[in-house]
């Protein structure tokens, strides 16, 4: 019975244990597909940045070209129809402490000319705005009402010193409280 039992065991390797091949061969796939992720990542990566970009671009000229047709709020504008105005930062008007508002905002206009009239009226513009700003709070200004009144005042302000009402929106690029 002692051969039979000795004929059904495996023969371990000479020198080395079968806990240490194990290891080796766990450490060598680790480390081989540790590689290959960070290889795919930086070979692929360009790419595969480069083909969301372009897919996101299609989707987004879709998307305007169906807000065009239909005429909307968020109807797309030409690039040359948006003024950038330079960022403005204001005390709020919380009594007990001190807070810092700082905004940055782009005006969609109908067509090119009114934001060259935007332009000659920077000044009057500017004076509105921080006027304005500078009558709000921050729970106010943290609200996402407050935000949108906001917004729609600020629309309302610019339009009121220009001849005739062009300007469509007005966006926040920042808004940082402090």
């Amino acid at each position: 019975m002692s051969e039979a039992a000795e004929e059904k065991a495996p023969a371990a390797p000479a020198g080395i244990p079968m806990k240490m091949v194990i290891i080796i061969v766990a450490g060598v796939l680790v480390l081989g597909l540790g590689g290959a992720f960070a290889m795919f990542k930086m070979m692929g990566g360009a790419s595969g940045e480069k083909a969301h970009g372009e897919n996101g671009g299609e989707k987004q000229a879709a998307h305007g070209e169906a807000e065009d047709k239909g005429g909307g709020h968020g109807a797309v504008a030409d690039a040359s129809a948006i003024a950038d105005l330079d960022p403005f930062i204001v005390n709020l008007a919380d009594t007990p402490e001190i807070r810092y508002l700082k905004v940055t905002l782009k005006v969609e206009a109908d067509n090119s000319n009114t934001v060259e009239q935007i332009k000659a009226r920077t000044p009057q513009i500017r004076d509105a705005i921080l006027v304005l700003l500078t009558g709000l709070d921050s729970a106010t200004a943290r609200s996402p009402q407050g935000k949108h009144k906001l917004r729609e005042d600020i629309t309302d302000r610019i339009n009121g010193l220009l001849p005739k009402k062009s300007v469509k929106s007005t966006y926040f690029t920042e808004f940082v409280i402090q």
